[in-house]
């Protein structure tokens, strides 16, 4: 059953949570894209949960219901410790499965720290960002800042945004991604200083600091692209499979950077096979024994 908890990041800020599974059973800690909140991870995080995984979901700091930073620090090393507070309070060694900003923390995490998870599924992101691609986040996420009269209004945003998936049926999951506040309008679930500053300068440096991490991380590494991405381009997976040469890797046909909301089946089953062979439950390990 999944219960909501709260877990604390470097500084003493709350995260909210979403928990599933035994305490005893491999751990996987899903961290979402910049923007987005722990509920995009809705239907992976039961599917791994039913698998029999301990299955936590992060809302990131500035994100969801968890604290907005008194500072403003949203910064890389700010969210890299974050997710090294999580992992020490969760115990063991999990896997990561971070998307879009979720996957940076865990690259750069798992490249300064080998010894820190057991498997690291990235989402659709490697070092080399496009910059097309990153506009086009930006440019949705700083569209609305008076918000959305209504929660069909945003629909109609994200569809704008992302034409290829089909409109909701229920605006109860898209509703878990906004704030109504007292004027009645709904707003984006994050705090506006998230994206303050010089994004160019802040989409160069973290960037840079991917590419210095990556060539030290040592544990089994599968990268899940969309194909119609406009954020990782082939020669983008070229480039990282130059610095992993284990790199594994699955191309998503019909999916975008949003590869887990745009085929939520295939990215469940690529991740699953992966997490199978280098992050097994009990009883697989034990009928690969022989046992």
């Amino acid at each position: 059953m999944k219960v909501q908890t709260w877990l604390k990041g470097a500084h003493g800020n709350r995260l909210a949570a979403d928990l599933s599974g035994a305490e005893d059973a491999p751990t996987v800690i899903l961290l979402h894209g910049g923007g987005q909140t722990r509920h995009s991870w809705a239907r992976a995080h039961q599917v791994l949960a039913d698998k029999g995984y301990r299955v936590v979901s992060v809302d990131a700091r500035g994100h969801g219901e968890s604290d907005w930073a008194a500072d403003g620090d949203y910064s890389l090393e700010a969210q890299v410790a974050d997710l090294l507070a999580v992992i020490k309070a969760l115990g063991g060694r999990p896997a990561l499965v971070g998307a879009s900003m979720g996957g940076t923390h865990s690259l750069v995490a798992c490249g300064r720290y080998p010894e820190i998870a057991k498997a690291l599924v990235l989402v659709d992101v490697t070092p080399r960002l496009e910059p097309q691609g990153i506009e086009h986040i930006l440019g949705f996420m700083t569209q609305h800042p008076q918000g959305f009269a209504s929660l069909e209004q945003a629909a109609e945003a994200v569809g704008a945004y992302n034409p290829g998936r089909p409109a909701p049926r229920d605006l109860n999951g898209l509703a878990r991604n906004l704030r109504q506040r007292d004027n009645g309008r709904w707003y984006w679930h994050w705090d506006p200083c998230f994206i303050a500053g010089d994004h160019r300068d802040k989409v160069a440096r973290i960037s840079q600091t991917m590419k210095a991490a990556a060539p030290a991380v040592r544990v089994p590494t599968l990268l899940v692209r969309g194909r119609q991405s406009d954020v990782v381009s082939p020669e983008g997976v070229e480039e990282l499979r130059s610095m992993l040469p284990h790199l594994a890797f699955v191309d998503i046909e019909g999916a975008g950077h949003m590869v887990a909301g745009d085929k939520n089946d295939h990215f469940n089953s690529a991740i699953i096979d992966f997490l199978r062979e280098h992050h097994p439950l009990p009883q697989e390990e034990q009928t690969e024994a022989g046992l």
